[in-house]
């Protein structure tokens, strides 16, 4: 099965990373955890001990039944001295709070997972008869504000690919670097802004993963399911061009399938990629902070504007539900209507 090696690793080390996270908590949390394990991938169920860690954290700090508790001594019933006044001070808690020396800030998204996850956190002791009732129910979630879409320009893109390739406005550091790295390069941000996969799509393909016959890629979506995506002839260039260097490169063990490899011959990581990234737009725009999600917003927004399908754009994406897509793309309707007026004429000119 494709990737199946990277993915089972990269599936291991968060279940064991989840069990660090857990066994910080308070003992009796691990059946929560176990209630949830079937029916949410484990990078969720990872942002869930996150989110309840900060919680038991704020309680331990802030709330006078909590305070001089050890994580450790806190039992299920005593989440029944959490009142509906407890979760509005947590979330003032939440737009600024010190951990270990380190400040830590949330906006209304930030907030609103971390509400979310205590929702359905203390919704399962209230029906497992642990609590009388759910006090986070008793708040509303903040309200999302409709962010605009940060996106590269066509001409910016175009630019982006020339300073891959030329490297003109690097500095002499960076340059050391680029001659061995520029072909690899290209081909991922083409890849990248060709087809819109994700960045975790992207590190996992494995060489037998991409198909230069029906010009297409296999990635494995979240949730696990493989799909096919295409991409059109610049990024098959740019694809056949690493290729062929690729080829030259003798990996470190355990990285021998894998598609594209670092300096050190080994997989790419999703945060080198976001380094790489960030490095080359900074040359490209100084007001938009760009980073691989942002290059996956770039390639739907250019889906949309040139077909207006929604629908397509959710599956090319692989986005299983396409009101997601809506909502990312929602600002574009204004776009497609100011095009459809344009394109209807009453009289030949």
């Amino acid at each position: 099965m494709a990737n199946q090696g990277y993915h089972e690793e990269l599936k291991k080390h968060n279940i064991v990373h989840l069990r660090e996270l857990v066994d910080a908590l308070p003992p009796f949390c691990r059946n929560f955890f176990r209630s949830i394990e079937d029916t949410m991938e484990s990078r969720t169920r990872i942002a869930y001990a996150y989110d309840l860690g900060v919680f038991f954290d704020f309680l331990r700090q802030c709330h006078p039944y909590f305070m001089g508790k050890e994580r450790q001594d806190i039992r299920a019933e005593d989440l029944r001295q959490i009142k509906k006044d407890d979760i509005l001070n947590y979330s003032e808690y939440l737009s600024y709070y010190v951990k270990d020396g380190s400040e830590y800030t949330n906006d209304e998204r930030g907030k609103r997972r971390k509400l979310a996850s205590l929702r359905t956190f203390l919704d399962f002791y209230y029906k497992q008869g642990t609590t009388d009732g759910n006090a986070a129910t008793l708040v509303d979630l903040p309200k999302l504000h409709e962010k605009e879409i940060i996106r590269l320009d066509p001409d910016e893109v175009a630019i982006l690919l020339d300073q891959v390739e030329a490297g003109t406005k690097m500095t002499k550091s960076q340059l050391k670097f680029h001659e061995k790295t520029k072909v690899r390069d290209l081909a991922m941000l083409s890849l990248l802004l060709g087809t819109g996969i994700r960045v975790s799509e992207c590190v996992g393909l494995d060489l037998n993963d991409v198909d230069f016959n029906n010009m297409a890629v296999k990635v494995r979506r979240k949730g696990g399911y493989e799909d096919m995506v295409y991409f059109g002839r610049e990024v098959e260039q740019a694809l056949s061009a690493y290729l062929e260097q690729r080829r030259r490169i003798i990996p470190e063990q355990g990285h021998e399938d894998a598609f594209f490899l670092s300096l050190q011959n080994r997989r790419m990581a999703v945060r080198s990629v976001e380094n790489m990234v960030k490095k080359y737009t900074s040359l490209v725009t100084t007001t938009k902070k760009i980073t691989p999600h942002k290059l996956r917003s770039t390639y739907g927004t250019n889906l949309y504007q040139e077909t207006g399908d929604i629908y397509l754009v959710a599956d090319v994406l692989g986005h299983k539900d396409v009101n997601t897509t809506r909502k990312h793309y929602a600002a574009m309707k204004d776009y497609n209507k100011r095009k459809a007026a344009k394109s209807v004429r009453l009289r030949e000119p």
